[in-house]
């Protein structure tokens, strides 16, 4: 390493990338609980967690004292059947831990009831096996009933009234005919739909295709409210709460995550006010002030938030609020899973331009919504802007036909963002966890 140099480590994956940065670059580091302070990559912000206490207990504790609830063990008593939704393979709410304390109260509860654990996949692919062996524990996924939801099964949904934006409310059966549903999940910024958790368990969660398309329609998609860590006026916040009343969500174990992928907090119980008081508890460390530079380099917090091109838009969107006008891009994303949509790959390879995709979005009706319409019109509207490097395994034909640029490490991305830019030395923004920060202008 060259005298004065430091080393940018980025969530890469299940490792790091890394990238030398000479003497004198300024780099400013935004990660959950920091503020806009001393330059350079070593600035990792304040404590996240509760010190001293483990992932188990902090979970115990907050069980033991649900928000605005009876205990999970109470609610459940004289239930023949119980619903558990639970997050699939593209999140890390670490079930392993949820699970067996829900799954215990629920059955000093109701021992004899039927329990299930629904997946809610919303409109991903179903989780396989072996990555529900990784995420649940081979002991639950053998000893219970673990299942994937079908958005596209509609002999298997239940329509509950029409969503405030209009379109057709449809959930899964097995969950609206539970007699207790309730879920685990967990909280962080959400790009458009403000944050994570509580009722977006539901919708899009276990919705059925049509309803998640309807909702997640392209003017929703860049209404004013529709910003990370927004609840209030956030129309896909109305359209998730009504779907979660109407299911007859009762009970949610909801975790904090960031920023080293284990639990810092917990909220437990109703499943509107746990989730608020997790909400304002999240904000109040991930807020951070916009540090506009020429080059922002932006990753999802690795795997599995990672695993495809689709999931990893995510850093670009949050670089996108932190970037010098004409700045570059440099996404780092392993994408393990490559693009991980059809529809989102093919609407650009199909699109004659830019300006062409993102018009034929807006023009479209709400009800004519097409799959992931929502992450088509938000990157094209970015790429328009900016030049968009990807330090990834993905295919280079997938990456250029989304119109970025595919680079094999992040010192390479850095040689061409300078080289764009026109300043070796120009200055740099780090979102190593962009997903878990909600940026705020000045």
């Amino acid at each position: 390493m060259r005298r004065g140099a430091r080393v940018l480590r980025i969530p890469y994956g299940e490792s790091f990338a890394e990238a030398e940065i000479g003497q004198g670059r300024v780099v400013r580091v935004l990660s959950p609980g920091s503020q806009k302070g001393p330059e350079g990559p070593e600035d990792k912000g304040a404590p996240f967690g509760e010190a001293g206490k483990s992932e188990e207990d902090i979970i115990r504790e907050a069980m033991e004292n649900p928000i605005a609830s009876p205990a999970l063990s109470e609610l459940s008593r004289g239930a023949k059947s119980v619903v558990i939704i639970t997050s699939d393979h593209t999140r890390p709410v670490p079930s392993r831990l949820t699970l067996p304390r829900m799954l215990e109260e629920i059955r000093l509860g109701a021992p004899e009831a039927r329990v299930s654990i629904l997946v809610a996949t919303g409109c991903h692919r179903g989780s396989t096996d072996e990555e529900m062996v990784r995420k649940f524990g081979k002991e639950i996924f053998e000893r219970e009933s673990v299942m994937n939801h079908d958005p596209h099964d509609s002999g298997n949904m239940v329509s509950l009234g029409l969503l405030p934006s209009g379109g057709e409310l449809s959930i899964n059966r097995l969950a609206w005919e539970a007699d207790l549903l309730c879920a685990d999940g967990f909280i962080e910024p959400h790009q458009f739909a403000g944050f994570s958790g509580g009722r977006k368990s539901v919708l899009p969660g276990i919705a059925s295709f049509s309803t998640v398309l309807f909702s997640h329609n392209a003017e929703f998609t860049v209404h004013p409210k529709a910003t990370p860590g927004s609840l209030d006026g956030n129309p896909f916040q109305a359209d998730m709460l009504f779907a979660a009343r109407k299911a007859g969500l009762k009970f949610i174990l909801n975790v904090t995550l960031p920023p080293r992928k284990r639990v810092t907090r917990a909220f437990a119980g109703d499943m509107e006010k746990a989730h608020l008081a997790g909400c304002e508890h999240v904000l109040s460390q991930c807020a951070v002030a916009a540090a506009p530079a020429p080059i922002v380099i932006s990753s999802n917090g690795g795997y599995p938030l990672d695993q495809n091109i689709y999931q990893s838009t995510k850093s670009i969107m949050a670089a996108d609020l932190t970037a010098a006008e004409g700045g570059v891009i440099i996404s780092v994303n392993e994408c393990r899973d490559g693009h991980g949509s059809e529809s989102f790959l093919e609407s650009f390879k199909r699109a004659s331009s830019l300006d062409a995709l993102i018009r034929e979005i807006e023009e479209r009706p709400r009800d004519k919504t097409i799959p992931d319409q929502w992450v088509i019109q938000l990157t094209a509207s970015i790429l328009r802007r900016r030049k968009v490097i990807m330090v990834t395994k993905a295919d280079k034909a997938d990456v250029e036909a989304l119109r970025m640029e595919k680079a094999d490490s992040l010192p390479e991305a850095l040689a061409r963002a300078s080289a764009i830019t026109g300043d070796p030395r120009s200055a740099i923004t780090a979102l190593p966890e962009s997903v878990a920060v909600v940026i705020r202008q000045a």
